[in-house]
């Protein structure tokens, strides 16, 4: 006899789908047998269609033995662990994110990912069990390209998933700060509203109106917001430069590159939307802060008022220190 004793994570399914996901190997007809005969729902008999709660117990008249056969086989911790982690609780793990690292994996790359490493980090320190938790898996709720570094949100159980990709997409719920240095003096402050589209071929997004507003986006646009503010401004060689904070209201491809190199400020170092640069490759480019608002109402409220941050790596950090002597302490001000 086996007693299961479901989770969060394992709540709001159906009764078959959860026992075809937990004995992944077994055949349909075995599980349709079992729910007939061999399994109990809080001490009585139930249906395949009936929906688990958090707290139930389900009650499996197999033997061990049959039960470990009808299991997949536990996944193996294989993804070097490469992010680093600014902050964990319960519900949320927020890491940093390396240069060169993708969020998710692609047709190219499908082991070797952010989303894996932390899966493989949550399973070594026994917080996540695939088996136990399915269908839920653990995964980011905000995404930064390849070739940007910081900080990637990840919800650690279904409940805190639902509720950071909700406050994600107010504009209140999560601040996302962004740091950055651009060719040219930017004078003042700038609030960005584009439409973009995406080319999937080139992986290029371009901006077909500016001064734009969310109700004119389209199925073939999407309407992007950024607030840039300088921080600080410097020379290399001959060139101007100004270290900018860049807020995020909307989540678009390339949203901050392509928009601050419409208006005239291409980011040092991105080639794709401006220029090379000395001594960088690709956009110097880093999510640096995370600023939690009013959570009260919901299952995060120990995140109100929160504010993570993660400084830039030591390329940008080079960079910035032979352009910009004293930004530090403008960060530390700030």
């Amino acid at each position: 006899m086996i007693k299961i004793i479901i989770t969060t994570n394992q709540g709001n399914q159906r009764l078959d789908r959860f026992l075809k996901k937990y004995f992944a190997k077994a055949p349909l007809s075995r599980i349709y047998r079992m729910i007939r005969k061999d399994v109990k729902l809080n001490g009585k008999r139930a249906h395949e269609d009936t929906l688990l709660q958090e707290g139930d117990e389900l009650t499996l008249y197999i033997t061990d033995e049959e039960a470990e056969s009808m299991k997949q086989a536990p996944r193996a911790v294989k993804a070097k662990r490469q992010f680093q982690i600014a902050y964990e609780d319960d519900d949320l793990l927020i890491v940093s994110k390396p240069y060169g690292l993708l969020t998710h994996g692609d047709s190219h790359e499908k082991k070797n990912h952010l989303a894996n490493q932390v899966i493989d980090y949550l399973i070594a320190k026994g917080d996540y069990d695939p088996l136990r938790d399915r269908p839920f898996t653990p995964a980011p709720a905000n995404r930064i390209d390849r070739n940007t570094t910081g900080l990637v949100i990840f919800a650690k159980n279904s409940q805190a998933l639902r509720e950071i990709n909700a406050l994600l997409r107010t504009k209140s719920g999560v601040s996302k700060y962004y740091l950055t240095i651009v060719n040219g003096r930017l004078p003042e402050r700038l609030v960005l509203k584009d439409l973009m589209v995406k080319d999937e071929k080139s992986n290029r997004a371009r901006i077909v109106a500016s001064s734009a507003d969310p109700d004119e986006a389209s199925s073939d646009s999407k309407y992007m917001e950024t607030i840039a503010t300088p921080l600080a401004y410097g020379k290399l060689g001959r060139k101007d430069y100004t270290l900018v904070e860049a807020q995020i209201l909307t989540g678009r491809t390339h949203q901050i590159r392509v928009q601050l190199a419409a208006a005239g400020y291409p980011l040092y170092g991105d080639f794709k939307y401006g220029t090379r640069a000395p001594g960088r490759a690709t956009q110097l480019l880093h999510s640096y802060k995370l600023a939690f608002g009013d959570l009260s109402d919901t299952s995060l409220s120990h995140m109100s008022g929160k504010v993570v941050t993660q400084m830039p790596p030591e390329d940008f950090k080079q960079i910035a220190d032979k352009i910009f002597p004293e930004w530090m302490s403008l960060l530390d001000r700030g």
